[in-house]
């Protein structure tokens, strides 16, 4: 992390084993812009992280690499019954996944509602797809669509006005 500059650099990853190693497509190596809001938190965190031989950004109590049972339940759990987001009493959010979902989603959404409309392959870069056809595939429902018949009366409009 650099958080002078407020920037994630995606070198490395933790398995289910909990065994550190390389994204799993050389298109997981990637560097994310984060908020100021998410630096400053991460700032105070660093405070008080217990240091570890491996410079974990979240180490276990122990200093090792955090389960992902223990992250998910321990963390995603509590703080979204914390922040109200519960169905049925418990977490509305089951799994980690569902974070990466919405943070493809806001990267997707139109500015006018309150996401950051970037193109797709701005999208792929920083989800780490190998492939436009990936992202596309399971978020392309989501980004806005042209009114395509407005879209070619102005492209007639333009196009006669220019060979008329």
């Amino acid at each position: 992390m650099d958080l002078d500059n407020r920037l994630i650099h995606v070198r490395q990853r933790a398995d289910k084993y909990n065994v550190i190693g390389n994204p799993k497509s050389d298109d997981g190596h990637r560097t994310i812009p984060m908020l100021p809001l998410v630096a400053n938190a991460l700032r105070e965190w660093k405070l008080q992280c217990p240091k570890t031989d491996l410079d974990l950004v979240f180490p276990s109590r122990s200093g090792h690499i955090e389960s992902h049972n223990n992250i998910v339940a321990r963390g995603l759990w509590n703080s979204q019954v914390a922040a109200g987001l519960v169905m049925d009493g418990k977490a509305k959010y089951s799994g980690l996944h569902a974070l990466r979902h919405f943070y493809a989603s806001w990267c997707i959404n139109r500015k006018a509602d309150g996401g950051l409309e970037l193109p797709p392959k701005d999208v792929q870069y920083r989800l780490g797809h190998s492939s436009i056809g990936m992202t596309m595939d399971v978020y392309g429902p989501l980004f806005p669509k042209a009114d395509s018949r407005a879209e070619m009366e102005a492209a007639e409009r333009a196009f006669l006005q220019t060979t008329g």
